[in-house]
């Protein structure tokens, strides 16, 4: 494996390089032993409010691993991680991690008015405000170069869509691929977690593991009623909650904090090292299990 999910309060990229650092210095024998599920089998995330068909090609790493996994490798967690899923084959070259924050019903009133370029420079302005504390920490800047994948919302399935690619001093770069799932009491974040240059190839799967993950009924976004929770932001506040202090430039100051419990994403690290340790971590070192086994 070459990935690496983390969490981190103010944008999502950033910690795949500071990870990375750390992690290509530690020796072969650290790490937790994890125990996948294996399909086929039906999944159940974040106590039940949703669930995922789990193919014979594919494996899962249950809530309680999917924290152990964060925390052993340094990353900062908020008990919502509902799980890690990725190819059963020794060559898998993509993986997604599933997080839920039950935050309330996001309204999607402002669907037409999210201003990728707005939002994109926010994120430019965060990142390199963010630089110096990593340079302090002998780490290289970071710097985002543009959308992958500009900020889109499928008012039909009810999901928010977005990918940005940086670039590290080094010339390595880090694509962040994110799905949010909107549902009836909060929203189910999604990050495929790949390498940019096969980015194109594991959206492919990627997209056929969403086609498999559902809302349990009483759950979908399409089951809302008056007096149900409403969350106090929209669309646009959750693209944008990753900005850090710039997004006060875009009046979003007062959601900021109310995502640093949702913003469990994943990021991809083209180092050799993190591939290294990452094969170590979850090749086939660690248990298996079929779930319908015994």
């Amino acid at each position: 494996m070459r990935h690496h999910p983390t969490s981190w309060l103010a944008f999502a990229l950033t910690a795949s390089l500071l990870s990375a650092s750390a992690l290509a210095a530690e020796p072969e024998e650290k790490g937790p032993k994890l125990k996948w599920q294996e399909g086929p089998g039906k999944i159940s995330l974040a106590d039940d409010v949703a669930q995922l068909q789990l193919q014979d090609d594919e494996m899962f790493l249950d809530a309680p691993q999917t924290i152990q996994l964060l925390k052993a490798t340094g990353d900062q967690t908020s008990g919502n991680e509902a799980g890690i899923i990725q190819p059963a084959s020794d060559d898998g070259k993509w993986w997604a991690l599933f997080v839920y924050d039950k935050s309330g019903y996001v309204k999607d009133d402002d669907k037409d008015k999210i201003n990728p370029d707005e939002i994109l420079e926010s994120y430019k302005k965060g990142t390199e405000e963010a630089n110096e504390g990593r340079k302090e920490h002998g780490l290289p800047g970071l710097h985002v170069v543009s959308w992958s994948e500009s900020p889109h919302y499928d008012a039909q399935s009810h999901n928010l869509v977005w990918a940005m690619l940086a670039r590290d001093d080094t010339g390595a770069e880090v694509v962040n691929y994110q799905v949010r799932v909107l549902g009836r009491e909060g929203v189910m974040a999604i990050t495929l977690i790949a390498n940019p240059k096969e980015l194109d190839s594991s959206k492919v799967e990627f997209n056929k593991v969403l086609g498999r993950f559902t809302y349990q009924p009483g759950k979908t976004y399409a089951e809302w009623r008056p007096g149900d929770k409403v969350a106090e932001y929209g669309l646009t506040a959750l693209v944008a909650a990753g900005a850090g202090a710039a997004a006060v430039k875009l009046g979003l100051l007062g959601y900021i904090g109310k995502f640093f419990k949702l913003i469990a994403v994943g990021v991809a690290a083209a180092a050799a090292a993190v591939s290294r340790f990452f094969k170590r971590l979850f090749g086939r070192g660690g248990d298996q299990s079929n779930p319908n086994g015994p």
